[in-house]
């Protein structure tokens, strides 16, 4: 392909990257931006050109031994869910911008922590961004067909400028904030629309590979096995493999924690905790299927080319040999977005640990004290831009001088175990708090130098000097120092080799010095925050121990050279309504010293911010058994602190029932008032009734005809009938609410008693003409009080009636056996009763809201006395619920 077709294709990519980035950036707070899926397709940065050229390489040479690398990331992952939720909790409280400024906190703001951190990282780093431009440039060769080609000139290379634009783009998307813990959603945006593309291609080039050159896995196989070297290809080979295996996994397992772009993803930039919950599940199955066709590819290369090219580059050269330039420019495309999304991101984590950690704790930071706030803020972002470039070009010349020495893979590992130094610090500090920034101090270095020994120079004196003496006879022919071979250990692979020895004296180192040396009572107090950070989190910015004098106009004036007048005032204002302090407070208090550290921390780090504050306010020194003393009395407070607000919302559910009691009571008195009203009503309507048909049979002189004078006298009987049966009910219901009425329970027949309860209303059901069916006919004989069985039915067969509509009513009385009680139930076809009324009904007082204007005829005490009837009988009453027309009560009687 020609070479300015290729660069056409590759600024025509950039600018959709460019253009995705600002997209994503103008529209930070919709859901397509922030969703789990894009956090955890940014997680996938893991996956770098190692990963797309690499793998295949080491699978072609050495088997299954590219798996290692995966295995230790999906065996982390589901952990995630503890580690690193508490790392993101912990980064949000204090504001972390950086896994550098997360070590140097938790040991307690240490400056010279937190600068070798910074160094640490750009050993490892600055070789694995070469490895990408390696990439860039091999497959930008293999593409342009001018493999032979090595640029001996830097403006003849067209690597320098991939690399230029590259950090072209970082400077541009990573450095528009001061803060470096706000989130870069155009970046992250970008990083997953390329891990999509990196996975979607070399899922494409696995399939045409293995189903279209060959006819499927088994073809590649059966071809496979007879070559000669097949078997060691295909199994682990022994004990020594499987140490190797082992500090692989280790070494991967905890990488995908400490590498500065895996921090920058998977913490700084994670917008909510539960998206966690996705990632631990869906990550993996992205490493999985990554991996699918690595050994296919692999077996197809070797096949195909033999020892005749470089294994790495098979997805390339194996499209490209079959004359399909399309599917090879898709694959040249997976690569290179692999290469941007780990380059980008590591160099804008490592541009913010260089400004934070390095520049400007040792060197502006007396600058920035007499600047303003907007000069301030512009030399913070050009730090940071230089920064970003300057680590991209070390990174090129890095490449050009190491890029025949070292494979893809070989520079890989050397980064990971230069990395992996910063593991015992960073999760034996997480939950033990004796670790010490001595001891933290001192393990790195030695883990660090141990690797530069054992890996970093062999292959650097290797590449200068032309020979392996180094490597065969070891420091000044100790054989016991060779490098590879250290004190006799010569199974491992020279990675293996590294992380075992480095890690094994790194953690010694850690954990000797800090039971030997005690921090001070920073380090104590951070250590606290850190370890227990599930309490400590309720305190927010009372975790910190401090005792001294601060002034808040010293503090704010501080605050004011960063952030700028107004956004220091609005925090300080915040901090004030929030702690309802005055707003004229003079003294500031160590919450107001770590809430001002805080706010530093994103725009020039912890130690900085810890500097700066600490040369505006007079400190004490405190006693560690003090701190110890004060932390032990801040977590009582948490405990009562969680008691009280148990008995607070215990207090507040009482309430509340209290409330809706005396709303029941208030509902309840209101009740009465009206059955009161409505018994005066129904006694005076019989006792007027009476009293004018009495006046007028009186009158003498009234030559009344006698069918009028037997009609009134008629009406006399039924009104005092009417009002004998109220003062029935009422004289009734009193005897059951007091408990003084005795049944007489003998030996009856149920069916007979429905049978008589039928007769006694049938008159006025025939007068309304509604249909009566007694459904079950069957005898059953049982003891109760008959009389007032007799009352029940007929008070629910009477409000059965007044429910119905006349002609076209219909009741059903039907019961059945259960195992201790008879069941009977009337159902209707009437009006029905409102959901909200059916378990109030029997309840006494209680009135429908739902009535008509006109009342039915009644006190309303039948169905009351009815309960209670029911319930003297050690039964259970109740309105069936579910009835779509009309209404089913259902009452039941014990029998033995």
């Amino acid at each position: 392909m020609n070479n300015y077709v290729l660069i056409f294709i590759i600024v025509i990519y950039l600018s959709v990257l460019f253009y995705i980035a600002f997209l994503a950036e103008k529209k930070r707070k919709t859901k397509w931006v922030n969703n789990p899926y894009v956090y955890t397709l940014s997680l996938a940065v893991y996956c770098t050109a190692w990963t797309y050229y690499g793998s295949v390489g080491i699978a072609a040479n050495s088997g299954i031994n590219f798996l290692p690398i995966y295995l230790g990331p999906i065996i982390a992952a589901p952990l995630w869910i503890v580690v690193l939720r508490k790392v993101i909790r912990i980064s949000k409280q204090h504001k972390i911008s950086s896994i550098a400024d997360f070590i140097s906190l938790r040991y307690g703001n240490s400056r010279v922590l937190g600068a070798l951190v910074t160094l640490i990282c750009l050993f490892g780093t600055i070789p694995y961004i070469s490895l990408q431009l390696k990439a860039v440039s091999e497959t930008f060769e293999i593409m342009s067909d001018k493999t032979s080609y090595i640029s001996s000139v830097i403006i003849d290379d067209s690597t320098f400028y991939v690399a230029l634009i590259l950090a072209i783009f970082a400077a541009f998307f990573g450095t528009q904030n001061t803060d470096a813990s706000e989130k870069h959603k155009g970046i992250i945006v970008s990083v997953a629309f390329e891990s999509v593309l990196k996975l979607v291609f070399f899922l494409v080039v696995g399939s045409y590979i293995t189903f279209y050159l060959f006819d499927g896995t088994t073809d590649i196989y059966s071809k496979m096995v007879v070559t000669q070297n097949f078997k060691q290809l295909s199994t682990l080979g022994g004990v020594e493999s499987g140490f190797n295996w082992f500090f692989m996994i280790a070494l991967s397992f905890m990488v995908i924690f400490l590498l500065p772009r895996q921090f920058q993803v998977s913490v700084l930039e994670n917008t909510r905790e539960k998206h966690l919950k996705k990632a631990i599940w869906l990550f993996p199955l992205y490493l999985l299927l990554f991996n699918i066709f690595v050994i296919f590819i692999a077996w197809a290369g070797k096949l195909t080319f033999g020892s005749t090219q470089n294994a790495e580059y098979y997805t390339l050269l194996l499209p490209l040999k079959n004359g399909n330039s399309f599917l090879a420019t898709l694959v040249f495309l997976g690569g290179f977005s692999a290469v941007i999304s780990m380059v980008i991101v590591s160099t804008l984590a490592l541009s913010t640990m260089v400004s934070n950690n390095l520049i400007i704790p040792y060197g502006f930071l007396d600058k920035f004290i007499k600047n303003q706030p907007e000069r301030n803020s512009k030399y913070i972002k050009n730090i940071r831009r230089i920064s970003i470039f300057i680590i991209i070009i070390s990174a090129y010349f890095f490449y050009v001088s190491f890029s025949k020495e070292l494979s893809l893979y070989s520079i890989g590992l050397i980064s990971f175990v230069i990395i992996s130094q910063l593991g015992p610090s960073f999760f034996i500090g997480l939950y033990w708090n004796r670790g010490s920034s001595k001891a933290a101090i001192i393990g790195m270095v030695v883990g660090f130098c141990i690797t530069i020994y054992t890996l970093v120079l062999p292959f650097t004196l290797q590449a200068y000097t032309g020979t392996d003496d180094f490597i065969q006879y070891g420091l000044n022919g100790i054989s016991a120092l060779k490098p590879y071979a250290l004190f006799g250990i010569d199974f491992l692979s020279p990675p293996a080799h590294a992380f075992f020895w480095s890690m094994t004296f790194n953690i010694l180192s850690y954990l000797t010095f800090s039971l030997v040396s005690k921090g001070n009572y920073r380090e104590r107090n951070y250590a606290e925050m850190f370890v227990d950070s599930r309490n400590f989190l309720t305190l927010q910015d009372s975790a910190l121990v401090w005792k001294g004098e601060a002034y808040v106009a010293d503090i704010k004036s501080v605050l004011v050279r960063f952030l700028g007048e107004n956004r220091a005032t609005r925090a300080l204002n915040i901090f004030f309504r929030k702690y309802k302090l005055p707003p004229d407070t003079q003294l500031a208090d160590a919450r107001l010293i770590n809430f001002s550290e805080k706010l530093l921390t994103g725009s020039i780090g912890s130690a900085s911010a810890k500097i700066l504050i600490s040369s505006v306010v007079k400190e004490e020194q405190i006693s560690l058994v003090e701190v110890l003393r004060i932390l032990e009395e801040s977590k009582e407070n948490i405990v009562s602190n969680k008691v009280l607000l148990e008995k607070s919302n215990e207090l507040t559910q009482l309430s509340a029932k209290l409330k809706d009691v005396n709303q029941e009571l208030i509902t309840k008195d209101k009740q009465k008032d009206e059955f009161l009203d409505t018994v005066a009503h129904e006694l005076k309507t019989p006792i007027t009734g009476i009293r004018a048909a009495t006046e007028l049979l009186m009158d003498e002189d009234d030559d009344m005809p006698k069918e009028m004078k037997a009609q009134f006298l008629k009406n006399i009987l039924q009104d005092s009938d009417r009002l004998g049966r109220l003062i029935n009910n009422i004289l009734d219901f009193e005897k059951l609410e007091t408990g003084r009425l005795n049944l007489d329970l003998t030996y009856n027949d149920i069916q007979k008693t429905i049978v008589k309860a039928i007769s006694s209303i049938s008159q006025i059901a025939a007068k309304k003409e509604v249909q009566i069916i007694n459904k079950n006919l069957n005898t059953f004989k049982t003891n109760y009080d008959e009389d007032r069985i007799l009352q029940v039915l007929t008070n629910l067969l009477s409000n059965a009636i007044k429910f119905c509509e006349p002609k076209k009513g219909k009741i059903v009385v039907d019961y059945r056996l259960g195992s201790e009680f008879i069941e009977i139930s009337i159902i209707d076809n009437g009006k029905g009763i409102p959901e909200e009324d059916q378990d109030y009904i029997f309840d006494k007082f209680y009135q429908s809201q739902h009535q008509n204007t006109i009342k039915p005829q009644g006190s309303g005490l039948g169905l009351a006395i009815t309960k209670q009837i029911v319930e003297k009988h050690n039964g259970k009453i109740w309105a069936k619920k579910g009835v779509k027309k009309g209404a089913t009560l259902v009452f039941t009687i014990p029998f033995k």
